[in-house]
């Protein structure tokens, strides 16, 4: 199999159905995600309120659960918008943002989890970790300490929930259980700016609404993102000016580029 040839075609995708992602997401980084899905080539909406959400996500092609600022009301419009995103066979891509730091956090991911059908769960080594109970430390939103396998950890989360799973690091892992991927992209300089793994989260939502093997559509988009990442920090002097050239690049991101720089392999 050429990856490289498919992971050119979903972006390709992505731009022609131009899906609306839905976004239960964080403060901190609700502009650059909208932005994100922009570049990539979807169209966003933020749309927080139990009162409304279920009627938004039923025009979504995805559903993005972000808890990075995180309140018990914030977990009741999720249950009900992902519970409508269920009936209607829209994938939910959740970010466990903290999973690990606080005894809400992990909890309420875990109920997330439990009671919601899930395409893909992306995290860090430390969210990932805590949900599985297999090692990894959090602090504030940042792993400390990574797990000593990741794969071993991600098939195991994986086969908990039967759900699809990124770990994203120096080498991306991606899993639904069996099959796994390893993605190669990405550049230290993405640890220099807030949002960069929820921006990746985003990229995985935009491929899952357009390609149903999640694992293949989330190993696609991590390595459209870090790719573009590679290429941004190729012309950054520093984090500001990463930050624009990340942009950038995943908005300009082309089939030639994907076909030649596109690092997806098969474990």
């Amino acid at each position: 199999m050429n990856w490289n040839e498919r992971v050119a075609e979903l972006r390709e995708q992505v731009r022609q159905q131009r899906p609306l992602l839905h976004h239960i997401t964080n403060f901190v980084v609700m502009n650059d995600t909208a932005n994100v899905t922009l570049h990539i080539g979807g169209l966003p909406v933020m749309a927080h309120a139990r009162e409304e959400v279920a009627e938004m996500v039923a025009a979504a092609g995805a559903l993005v659960l972000n808890p990075g600022t995180l309140t018990p009301e914030w977990v009741e419009s999720t249950l009900v918008a992902g519970k409508r995103a269920n009936e209607l066979g829209i994938p939910i891509v959740l970010d466990p943002v903290g999973a690990g730091a606080t005894t809400l956090r992990t909890e309420s991911n875990r109920r997330l989890l439990e009671e919601l059908q899930i395409a893909v769960v992306r995290g860090n080594s430390g969210e990932i970790g805590a949900l599985t109970g297999m090692g990894g430390v959090v602090k504030g939103v940042e792993t400390v300490v990574e797990v000593d396998d990741p794969v071993e950890v991600a098939q195991a989360l994986a086969r908990q929930y039967g759900v699809t799973v990124a770990i994203t690091g120096p080498r991306d892992t991606v899993t639904g259980g069996t099959r796994v991927f390893g993605v190669d992209n990405g550049h230290p300089m993405l640890k220099t700016i807030t949002g960069t793994g929820c921006a990746a989260t985003t990229m995985i939502a935009a491929f899952v609404a357009v390609e149903r093997d999640y694992a293949l559509a989330t190993a696609a988009a991590l390595a459209c993102f870090g790719l573009a990442a590679e290429i941004a920090a190729q012309e950054a002097r520093g984090p500001a000016s990463f930050k624009i050239a990340l942009f950038d690049a995943i908005y300009n991101l082309s089939r030639d580029q994907i076909l030649a720089g596109a690092k997806v392999v098969e474990l």
